[in-house]
């Protein structure tokens, strides 16, 4: 479903990051564990198609997404890669269905209310289903960061430092939930953060802190 292959990201002449080979089923998931700098930002955004890697493949599927135009892989990525990014870039002015509206609208995709209700009701959303962003918690806007990025149903669903800022309870909720969210849409989940207390939540796991960069 994805796999990354031979890849490196160069910054500079001197600065590498080596680049892990990953590949991972429909369904299945991994941990990216690392401190700051190991290049787990690095990696991710290869991941998400939004960096292209100096050399490699990444494939999704059958498609190999360095190959695409710029245009195509934006494409690509609005519809089979579901981002949650550490800081949720909502759109304050929209409500929370009209946030999961744009990004269906975005994507090329039918704006479909009967999917963004059920993806609401399984968040525990619905009753903030038209509140604006800012009426709403740190915790509900996460979890409608998590909402936005499952709406399209991705093959693959990538999290960045989703725990970092929560306390334990509220980090394995958040655990759970993306998890979740995953195996009803068998998507593939990849995870990154620095937060140790999620190991024990994922089988296969990716130390970077392990990862060769050159400098």
């Amino acid at each position: 479903m994805i796999r990354l292959q031979n890849a490196e990201h160069r910054y500079n002449a001197q600065t590498v990051i080596n680049l892990p080979e990953i590949e991972l089923n429909e369904g299945e998931s991994l941990l990216i564990l690392g401190q700051s700098g190991s290049g787990k930002s690095t990696l991710l955004n290869v991941l998400g198609g939004l960096l292209r890697p100096s050399s490699g493949v990444l494939t999704i599927g059958d498609t190999e997404i360095y190959s695409l135009s710029e245009s195509a892989r934006d494409a690509f990525r609005g519809r089979h890669i579901g981002i949650i990014f550490q800081t949720n870039h909502l759109v304050d002015s929209l409500s929370v269905r009209d946030n999961l509206r744009l990004a269906q609208y975005l994507s090329g995709l039918k704006q479909d209310d009967r999917k963004i209700d059920a993806v609401l009701s399984d968040l525990d959303l619905t009753e903030k289903k038209n509140s604006g962003v800012n009426e709403l918690s740190e915790g509900q806007k996460q979890r409608v960061g998590i909402a936005r990025a499952v709406i399209n149903e991705p093959k693959v669903i990538l999290a960045d430092e989703p725990t970092s800022s929560l306390d334990d309870v509220r980090c394995e909720q958040v655990v759970n939930l993306l998890k979740q969210q995953a195996s009803a849409h068998n998507a593939t989940l990849i995870v990154s953060t620095h937060d140790q207390r999620v190991k024990n939540h994922f089988k296969n796991l990716i130390n970077l802190d392990q990862l060769t960069i050159s400098d």
